[in-house]
């Protein structure tokens, strides 16, 4: 079974309803958190993730 990982949200920092795994690849992809109710602009290469706007 492949590892998967929360995505953590870049402003409060709880899990989101999103998971990674090892192969995952996201560009541009908008993070909703819901608990501080926020979008976010992601990108995630090699489970490493880049904020491009808040």
């Amino acid at each position: 079974m492949i590892k998967t990982e929360w995505i953590l949200c870049p402003v409060c920092g709880n899990k989101t309803r999103d998971r990674l795994r090892k192969d995952t690849v996201l560009k541009n992809n908008p993070l909703y958190c819901p608990k501080c109710k926020q979008e976010t602009l992601i990108e995630v290469n090699n489970m490493k993730i880049t904020v491009i706007k808040v």
